[in-house]
């Protein structure tokens, strides 16, 4: 199918191209920029007068809750909330039940997404067997399989042979390897971040050491055994200022934030509100400004939407008790474009963190718009508001901080390998 995108104003950070210009797809790859290929004839036009196209987004962390937690939502669902959302490839953790420590457990995922037709999902595998932390997996098998990394997800891995082991076998063969930093003891029974709120309102604490105690050790770890290590959401202003030193040291490691984390705090916990109910917890002022100067710096590498869906029954209780998560993948685009707002960032540098910033972490060529490259394409009205409410979201999620919130940016098309699968 040949599609022609008109009149909008392109924007693709991987090769520095911001202008309003023609956009040509055909055979589901680019087909060409600016003048049409030699005798073209489209099936398919888009007026995208007043809109903004840019590569699709990749969403680095976003549960699809299949196999295992059905109840909780669904592959379809899932898929449709992140092509309304603009997201045309997404990696989803481990996490599931059961794990994904398995070949045939990915595959059976990889193939029930591709049968949707929807965004392009890139399975992590579990680092250890049912992410016990005891046993390391056939990290070869998983990869043939289809995975992209392998991670414990929000799974505690306490023994540190075990994680030297780990590396060792990933840097021997190139794997990547995600893990969110926290010491498993120092935040043992915590839900809240250590400070006045949580002591106000009597929560079980986290302290940010958890946080930097773990990324000590992983450094260490790394720059022994050479893994490639990427960090998945950081939380705190210690752990952003030990990743900015790695970098500057030569040290080949990523990170990303959550969407949630760059525009909450612990102080929008309220009265025990349970969608604020998340993992990390939401820190302090200090930290959340630190992860907002982290991202304009270059330090953090990308946004994920964390996208988390919980059901009713898993929020509709007391804060303590309430299941961590939150819906994100509809509100990556609009809540990225209020930061780049608030912190007056070009709106390049802004799609940058959830376009090809993620794909350089993935390994994967996605997040361009150059000739010959895959048709996955977002085009968003940037001036359209829209009221985050339950009845808006795809997702089978409904559980967001976000709630009653005003946000830019309203996803008008997105193209899957040339194909259009949302228009609104």
């Amino acid at each position: 199918m040949k599609i022609e995108i008109n009149n909008g104003r392109l924007i693709d950070p991987a090769n520095g191209i911001d202008k309003k210009t023609s956009l040509f797809v055909a055979a589901g790859k680019i087909a060409a920029i600016g003048a049409a290929p030699p005798a073209w004839h489209a099936n398919r036009a888009i007026d995208a007068a007043g809109m903004i196209v840019c590569p699709g987004l990749i969403d680095l962390s976003a549960r699809l809750r299949e196999p295992g937690f059905e109840y909780k939502a669904t592959l379809e669902s899932e898929m449709q909330a992140a092509i309304a959302g603009g997201v045309t490839s997404l990696a989803c953790p481990p996490d599931t039940d059961p794990p994904l420590d398995e070949p045939g457990l990915v595959e059976m995922l990889k193939h029930r997404a591709r049968s949707l037709n929807c965004a392009h999902v890139y399975p992590v595998g579990a680092l250890t067997e049912g992410l016990r932390g005891e046993t390391i997996t056939e990290m070869g098998e998983l990869i043939e399989a289809g995975c992209i990394a392998f991670s414990q997800a929000d799974a505690p891995l306490v023994d540190t042979q075990v994680l030297l082991r780990a590396m060792q076998y990933a840097a021997t063969f190139g794997y990547r390897v995600w893990l969110r930093p926290q010491d498993a003891h120092l935040a043992r029974g915590g839900i809240a971040h250590d400070g006045e709120i949580a002591m106000r309102l009597g929560l079980a604490t986290i302290p940010a050491e958890a946080e930097t105690i773990a990324i000590d050790t992983i450094f260490t770890l790394a720059r022994a055994t050479g893994a490639r290590i990427h960090l998945a959401r950081l939380s705190t202003h210690e752990g952003v200022a030990r990743v900015r030193v790695a970098k500057r040291s030569g040290m080949q490691v990523s990170c990303d934030v959550s969407i949630n984390h760059l525009h909450l705090c612990d102080v929008d916990i309220g009265w025990f509100n349970p969608n604020c109910r998340l993992i990390p917890p939401l820190r302090g002022v200090r930290d959340r400004d630190a992860l907002r100067a982290g991202l304009v710096d270059g330090t953090i590498d990308a946004i994920c939407s964390d996208h988390t869906p919980v059901d009713d029954d898993g929020k509709q209780l007391p804060f303590a008790e309430a299941e961590p998560g939150a819906t994100g993948l509809e509100l990556l685009l609009p809540l990225t474009l209020q930061w780049a707002q608030q912190e007056k960032q070009p709106l390049a540098n802004a799609l940058s963190r959830i376009t090809v910033d993620p794909a350089r972490v993935l390994g994967i060529d996605a997040g361009h718009l150059g000739p010959g490259g895959p048709a996955d394409i977002c085009v968003f009205d940037p001036e359209a508001w829209w009221t985050v409410e339950a009845q808006a979201l795809r997702s089978q999620g409904k559980n967001t901080p976000f709630l009653g919130l005003e946000v830019p940016g309203k996803v008008r098309y997105t193209l899957v390998a040339g194909q259009i699968v949302h228009e609104a």
